[in-house]
């Protein structure tokens, strides 16, 4: 494409100008972790905080819970904004969000336009508002009790049977067997006699039904979960360190990444699904509501089933190749390049040989989150999640406008900078990249 036809909005000096000094480092520069504030932590609004003596039971503490926060926010709206210098947009957004919430049946469709804008990190809402868009949360607020309460029994159970190791799954069924069966008191000891030891319960043995040749392939993945959990966001206190806190959240990231690998034998873990369930643990973590905070764990599991769903096919390699797998996608940014920026697409893949694989398997796969600091992050997934096709389609066209964003450079490129570039973004205005790709979707569908 000449650039006689390139579009006028794509020309416009929005975004050639330079990101003013609050759009952040980016996350893989050298300077990012100490000259990057720490990411939006969100402590319960004042509002919010409900004292200790006049909580009721967890189901109506939280069935009010929105109701609440949309109350006391309209009231402190002006102030907070004043002190904080949150803009008019994020205080006309939170407001319309908080009406969607207090709905008795919340409109899925209104909820997702007005959250595809961005979720405002003052309210403490993108926890719930994440679950609705995930299929996480019913429509029906009235049901929302009954199936947190059911969904977080059902993990539990999970983490009972799967986080067991062959001894103590041994040791339940012989007393299970004891109880049934009145053993004596040298058998009720919780130890198998000899005689009782069958082939698949003895830790030498290789069969395939064996609990200990499970338990040995197991370990090989727990440890590489435990490897990449570990290195999860070192620049995050959240995450990294030797506080309780760190601590605590690490483990249930790990426990949730077990839990998942052992119900989805076809995939098990691949390296960097950590990535991805960080996102959502996080929010879910800080939901300023206290119940809400302490079932994370669980909640984040689901909903990381729920979000995985969309891309299970990138993470199993036996469908690299077909049309469904990594590749095919990665292919359809770069013919999606081309039908909107014919004259880059040329350069890129043509002119200077950058291969998409090079850059886009990182972008696809772990969602942008290593292409922008954990809030640029967040705001991206608002978009990402509130999109009625899928997460899929929004994220090509993200990935696409990244490319058109520093068209300039990379047409002034070769080889060496350009992949230099691509696999180390530059520092961007999140809104100005959501603008972009926003226009490419209304290009292609007028």
């Amino acid at each position: 494409m000449g650039k006689d036809r390139i579009p006028d909005w794509l020309n416009s000096s929005l975004w050639s100008s330079t990101p003013s000094a609050d759009h952040r480092l980016h996350p893989h520069s050298p300077s990012s972790a100490s000259a990057v504030p720490h990411p939006i932590v969100l402590p319960p609004p004042a509002a919010a905080s409900t004292p200790q003596s006049t909580v009721t039971s967890p189901k109506s503490e939280f069935r009010d819970g929105v109701d609440k926060i949309t109350n006391d926010t309209s009231i402190d709206n002006e102030q907070s904004a004043s002190s904080s210098g949150v803009s008019p947009d994020d205080i006309s957004r939170q407001a319309q969000l908080l009406t969607e919430l207090s709905k008795k049946v919340v409109d899925l469709r209104e909820l997702r336009l007005i959250a595809s804008q961005g979720i405002p990190d003052g309210a403490g809402i993108r926890s719930t508002v994440w679950k609705l868009l995930l299929g996480y949360l019913p429509p029906d607020r009235v049901q929302w009790s009954s199936e947190l309460a059911k969904k977080r029994s059902e993990y539990k159970q999970f983490k009972e049977e799967l986080l067991m190791n062959p001894t103590e799954i041994t040791r339940k069924l012989e007393k299970s067997s004891v109880h049934e069966n009145d053993h004596s008191k040298s058998e009720s000891s919780g130890l198998l006699s000899r005689s009782q030891v069958t082939l698949g319960e003895h830790p030498l043995s290789l069969g395939e039904s064996s609990i200990w040749n499970q338990f040995f392939q197991d370990s090989e993945i727990i440890e590489q979960i435990d490897r990449d959990v570990k290195r999860t966001h070192p620049d995050m206190h959240f995450f990294s360190g030797d506080s309780q806190l760190a601590k605590s959240n690490r483990d249930a990231l790990k426990d949730i990444l077990i839990v998942f690998a052992k119900l989805n034998p076809g995939i098990r873990y691949v390296q960097g699904m950590n990535e991805i369930l960080a996102p959502l643990f996080y929010v879910f973590r800080n939901d300023p509501d206290e119940e809400m905070a302490a079932a994370a764990e669980a909640d984040s599991f689901f909903c990381f089933v729920e979000l995985l769903s969309g891309f299970r096919d990138h993470f199993c390699k036996q469908l690299d190749n077909s049309n469904v797998g990594i590749r095919a996608t990665i292919t359809r940014l770069s013919q999606f390049l081309k039908e909107h920026d014919e004259e880059l697409w040329r350069h890129l893949e043509i002119t200077t040989k950058v291969n998409p694989q090079f850059y886009a398997f990182r972008w696809i796969t772990l969602l942008l989150t290593q292409e922008f600091n954990f809030a640029d992050s967040l705001h991206i997934w608002d978009t990402l999640l509130s999109d009625p096709e899928g997460p899929l389609e929004t994220l090509l066209r993200v990935c696409c406008a990244m490319l058109i964003l520093v068209r300039r450079r990379l047409l002034a490129g070769d080889f060496t900078s350009n992949l230099k570039l691509l696999q180390n973004y530059p520092p961007s205005n999140i809104s100005h990249l959501l603008y972009v790709a926003n226009k490419l979707r209304s290009q292609a569908t007028s």
